[in-house]
């Protein structure tokens, strides 16, 4: 494997990593202001596996928040892998102000397909437990965490 490859792989596991985690808490935070539950809004992330029974499932459990976090963290990957093949090779992807810009893109375009273009069953869930500024904050977070962790292999020796 070429270095590039694995400095690509790297971004897009790192960067998918920190914005899973970023707006997994956001969805955490919002989920106990919106919905009165933290898990709440990650179980709803299961729908696509248990339908309806996700939407408005309250507790912690292996069955829902397990597969809701699974399956957030899974697409956190994608988008990341998409943004680091996006990055890839730019010289903008050492700086700073162009990897955050990139972030809140990679962000606004994940927003728009989640809820525009994705069939009914595999949208995130999480719509339903809350309120549009709590999406906004969970879009905004992932974006967050997409650019710190793409900052993070940066900084971290690995071939850029």
């Amino acid at each position: 494997m070429t270095p590039a490859i694995r400095s690509s792989i790297a971004r897009a596991l790192t960067a998918g990593t920190v914005a899973s985690i970023f707006s997994a808490v956001a969805l955490m935070v919002c989920g106990r202001r919106d919905a009165g539950s933290s898990a709440a809004p990650i179980n709803a992330v299961s729908h696509w596996y248990w339908r309806e029974e996700a939407l408005y499932f309250r507790q912690t459990d292996i069955k829902h928040t397990a597969l809701g976090y699974l399956t957030h963290h899974g697409a956190s990957v994608f988008w990341g892998a998409l943004f680091a093949w996006a990055l890839h090779g730019r010289p903008a992807a050492r700086q700073t102000g162009a990897v955050l810009a990139g972030s809140m893109a990679t962000s606004a375009v994940a927003c728009f397909v989640d809820f525009h273009l994705t069939p009914q069953r595999l949208t995130p869930g999480f719509e339903h437990r809350l309120s549009q500024r709590s999406l906004a904050a969970v879009y905004g977070s992932f974006a967050v965490g997409l650019a710190v962790g793409a900052l993070l292999v940066r900084g971290s020796g690995a071939p850029k």
